[in-house]
């Protein structure tokens, strides 16, 4: 079993109270990860050290912060071994997801490398003579950052990556489901940087909401990045909301994608299977309802049950299946029960569904209608709904009749038609003829509604993890009226 420990201040060290938690194997049930459980008296040591190492980095020239977080790319990728180990230890990873996820993760500091030069101002015109007014952006302080296990790299990498970019120190919670993990991207980033401006506190899964409200209350505190759920979003935007601390949400979703009656159905089944199966489903722009138009549904549906039949669940140990595990138990009996529920209620299980413990094979359900758990909940799992619409304008209400607006994809040939389609439907992304998982180091990625608000990524990021300030100089007459 492997042992982590808190990163506070450049050192490792245990909880202040000796405390740890384990973290199991979701496929064998075996304990694979003992790490240390941070107190509320660890969270303040953390905020403490990234406040102290405050100055000294938002003052490190835009150069010097460059080549640093190059160098953290290359530090990570160095990693790789080690880090796709223990995704499939700690969450049933497969190879090819856990390999993904370290490409693109060191693909977000090379980007984040380049945000360095263009964290700019503007000069605005004054009416007051002899007045240089300007717009400037400078860093904000500590950032609190929150990752989840599901793309543990990639979306722990980018809670980081453009924070220290912006010239800020960050106090990273990490997850309770895959803390190793974690700390070795922390481990990976943290090389060559000054002591303090990168710390992780990792805690037992029932001390979260006393150590997360524990660290937004803090006063060096100034921003909050958060990634998960959007039942805990909620909790994080009313607690940073109660301290005044503005938060970065990247929530739920329940991604629609809509094959026209033109499409290409052979592309559209192979970029659904690719967006609802990838790591067995569970990410959020995850493909959950496929919607399709008269004229193509059969077609569609026939070519997509012979698709999802050859996508087998398996030990991701092993590299023998496309998928492997779900993170655990409860996530498995959450899928079988809105299968079950659907099917109950008139659906068609068309393909799948068949798998044993946390490994369940890919399942695709037709003729999902609102009465059914599938058609609104998110499933986070290897299963697609397949929805008949009526006509274009009824798959685009489909497509919006849902609390989450994260991802959306449109099929059709007509790239006019699909393109008009994709600016109807309420999502902060959408893809015409690509599929709905689909992630780039320098684009906006983020939702609307229930997926939450504001935007990491590229330079949208700077926004996000900067102070805009208003400076003048004034040189011209005075004239006060008192």
């Amino acid at each position: 079993m492997h042992k982590t420990e808190l990163f506070i201040d450049g050192e490792y060290r245990p909880a202040s109270d000796g405390n740890r938690f384990e973290r199991t194997n979701p496929v064998t049930g075996q304990a694979v990860t003992s790490a240390a459980a941070a107190t509320t008296e660890d969270a303040e040591a953390a905020v403490a050290a990234a406040a102290r190492a405050f100055p000294e980095w938002a003052a490190t020239a835009p150069g010097e912060r460059r080549r640093l977080l190059l160098a953290a790319a290359e530090s990570l990728r160095g990693r790789a071994d080690d880090i796709v180990l223990a995704m499939k230890e700690e969450i049933g990873a497969t190879e090819a997801w856990a390999r993904f996820n370290v490409s693109l993760a060191a693909e977000m500091l090379v980007e984040a490398a380049g945000l360095v030069t263009q964290i700019k101002g503007e000069i605005i015109p004054s009416n007051r003579p002899g007045s240089m007014a300007m717009a400037v952006r400078q860093p904000v302080g500590v950032v609190l950052s929150m990752a989840p296990w599901n793309a543990p790299v990639i979306l722990g990498v980018r809670s980081l990556a453009a924070p220290l970019a912006c010239g800020n120190t960050v106090v990273m919670k990490t997850s309770e489901l895959c803390p190793r993990t974690h700390a070795l991207i922390v481990e990976a980033v943290a090389e060559g940087l000054p002591r303090g401006v990168v710390n992780a506190v990792s805690n037992a899964p029932e001390t979260a909401a006393e150590l997360v409200e524990t660290l937004i209350a803090q006063r060096p505190v100034r921003r909050v990045n958060f990634t998960g759920s959007t039942r805990v979003g909620r909790i994080i935007a009313e607690t940073a909301a109660r301290y005044l601390k503005p938060a970065l949400l990247e929530l739920g979703g329940k991604a629609p994608l809509i094959v026209l009656d033109d499409a290409d159905v052979d592309a559209a089944v192979a970029a659904a299977a690719f967006g609802a199966y990838m790591n067995q489903g569970q990410i959020c722009m995850s493909t959950e309802r496929i919607i399709v138009t008269p004229g193509i549904a059969d077609r569609f549906v026939t070519a997509f049950a012979e698709k999802v039949r050859s996508l087998g669940a398996g030990d991701p140990t092993e590299a023998r299946h496309p998928l492997g595990s779900l993170v655990n138990a409860e996530a498995a009996e959450r899928v079988k029960a809105l299968v079950a529920d659907a099917v109950a209620k008139g659906a068609r299980l068309i393909a799948g569904g068949d798998g044993r413990g946390t490994m369940l094979d890919a399942a695709a359900v037709d003729g999902v209608t609102p009465a059914m758990r599938l058609y609104a909940e998110e499933s986070f799992g290897p299963v697609a709904a397949i929805i008949r619409a009526g006509s274009l304008d009824e798959a685009v209400r489909i497509a919006n009749d849902t609390e989450f607006g994260l991802s959306a994809a449109v099929f059709g040939q007509d790239e006019a038609r699909a393109l008009e389609v994709a600016r109807r439907i309420e999502s902060g992304i959408c893809h015409v003829n690509g599929p709905t998982v689909h992630d780039e180091a320098q684009m906006p990625f983020g939702g609307v509604k229930d997926s939450g608000y504001g935007r990491f990524g590229g330079t949208a990021a700077i926004a996000e993890f900067t102070e805009l300030r208003w400076i003048t100089t004034q040189n011209g007459p005075l004239h006060y009226p008192i």
